[in-house]
């Protein structure tokens, strides 16, 4: 599959699972505004008839006082009527404005003896019954207007006058609690709330409980008694310490479509990595097969030639001719063999952990013994080894030919490295440092670019040179180097750049530790 494919689909992909993302949150961003829409609805309609059943006790209470205040004057009134019915007279005063009494009338509805008289007997006495039966009538029609009126300027009074009494004197707060408690749970409401009563100077006049600073903000405010006078208002504010909580439980089924979204999109994610990762090793092992090929030729073909001349008579009647062929063959051999070993490092990286056998070394004296081997080589090309072993402590558990690779590996890159314009030099250094081995190779070659000091460890990478190609190899060196000593539970890292040569340092850690 071609990488313009691979990343058509991961666009495509990617743009499915971002607008399904979006419809998904959208549609809980959309509940979760409703929810809390309806929320503060319910919570004002229940506030609003909280206030309105204060308003409702504070107007019965005084209409009781009212009633009290005139049921004397009641009594007399209804002890009149009972006389005048009584007794078929009633008397009529005009009063000025001074008090005084201007005119006073006295009128009958007829004898006491009216029973006693068959009614008809005497049309007089019957037109006198007529006429009492519709002035009664009449007086207790102004009385029920006289009653009605006072019932109205009772209410009036209540809707125009003040009550000055503190709000702790007109609202009983047990009572407000059981008004809030009943109305919530009517609506449907039945969560923990506290709530307190404030005056307009913003100052706490009850509060049944301690408002947290960690609660949802937004208290959802009422105004008590509304006809007040702006100067005396008093405030209703209720909290919700769980709101946020209850609104997000309606949305409680969503989590899970939403969480196995995710997963799918990291999943989808890893999967596009994992593929380009698996295509861009599949291109360097297929450059690595066709260098490795092109590497094999010439030492076959070189031997082959050899063995061809080896046929000749006359070649085998000339000593020295026959010794360099030997030599030829014998070098040609070995080079199979490099690259035979390049091929079977290249299988440690296909298990987990490489099969080491692991045994107590001393770092310091195995480094002097690769540096002087490795003296000769350097010295060939008039470059100098320089060795400081300064770890007081360098016993280091590894495997000796793995480790004893690792270092070779380096020592090597450094002399293929090399600049042609000075003299090579090559440092090893031990030293300890925070209970740990430091390791350090370091040379004064060409040097690797800032940009490509983390891929130098990754298989089959080289770092680009152009169409110069007078280094061989296939990008597995520094790969191994890295296995082998994160196996051995130490760590690799690399400091250089262009021109000023190149360090390796390497932790391991001590056999004490």
């Amino acid at each position: 599959m071609r990488k313009s494919t691979i990343w058509l689909l991961a666009v495509v992909m990617g743009f499915a699972f971002a607008g399904l993302l979006y419809l998904q949150v959208s549609y809980v961003s959309t509940i979760l505004k409703t929810r809390n829409d309806q929320f503060n609805e319910i919570v004002k309609r229940s506030l609003h008839q909280v206030s309105r059943a204060l308003e409702l006790e504070e107007t019965r209470k005084m209409l009781e006082d009212d009633i009290k205040n005139n049921e004397l004057l009641y009594q007399n009134d209804v002890k009149q009527i009972d006389d005048l019915v009584k007794h078929g007279k009633y008397q009529s005063q005009i009063i000025d404005p001074t008090g005084s009494i201007d005119y006073t009338e006295t009128e009958g509805f007829g004898t006491s003896k009216v029973e006693q008289t068959p009614i008809l007997s005497n049309p007089t006495q019957r037109n006198n019954i007529v006429s009492t039966s519709r002035q009664m009538q009449q007086i207790l029609r102004e009385r029920y207007k006289y009653q009605n009126g006072l019932m109205y300027e009772v209410l009036l009074s209540l809707l125009t006058t003040t009550n000055l009494n503190p709000i702790q004197e007109r609202i009983d707060f047990k009572q407000l609690n059981i008004y809030l408690k009943q109305e919530f749970t009517n609506n449907g409401l039945n969560i923990p709330f506290i709530f307190s009563v404030i005056n307009k100077d913003g100052h706490v006049v009850y509060q049944n409980g301690e408002i947290k600073k960690n609660y949802p903000a937004g208290a959802i405010t009422q105004v008590l008694f509304s006809n007040d006078p702006p100067s005396r208002l008093n405030y209703l504010k209720v909290y919700f310490p769980t709101k946020s909580s209850y609104i997000f439980s309606s949305v409680e089924f969503l989590a899970p479509s939403v969480a196995f979204t995710l997963v799918l999109l990291i999943t989808f994610i890893v999967t596009i990595a994992l593929v380009f990762r698996q295509k861009k090793l599949s291109e360097m092992k297929n450059d690595f097969i066709n260098n490795m090929t092109h590497e094999l030729k010439t030492p076959v073909s070189t031997i082959s030639l050899a063995a061809q001349m080896l046929k000749d008579s006359d070649i085998t009647k000339s000593p020295d001719v026959f010794k360099h062929i030997a030599g030829v063959i014998n070098d040609e051999a070995k080079r199979l063999g490099f690259l035979v070993e390049k091929v079977l490092q290249m299988s440690l990286f296909e298990r987990q952990k490489a099969a080491l056998k692991l045994k107590e070394l001393d770092a310091n004296d195995l480094i002097a013994n690769i540096a002087n081997t490795f003296k000769l080589k350097v010295e060939k090309y008039g470059g100098e080894i320089d060795i400081e072993l300064e770890a007081e402590e360098s016993a280091i558990y590894v495997d000796e030919m793995h480790f004893t690779n690792v270092l070779f590996n380096l020592m090597d890159n450094a002399v293929k490295y090399r600049r042609t314009d000075l003299p090579l030099k090559l440092m090893a250094r031990t030293k300890n440092e925070n209970g740990k081995l430091i390791l350090t190779i370091e040379d004064n070659g060409v040097g690797i670019k800032k940009e490509y000091l983390k891929k130098v460890f990754d298989r089959f990478f080289r770092v680009p040179t152009g169409n110069v190609h007078d280094v061989k190899g296939f990008g597995l060196g520094l790969a191994y180097v890295r296995k082998i000593i994160e196996d051995l539970s130490g760590s690799i890292r690399a400091e250089s750049d262009i021109n000023s040569g190149t360090k390796f340092i390497i932790t391991l850690p001590l056999i004490k530790s």
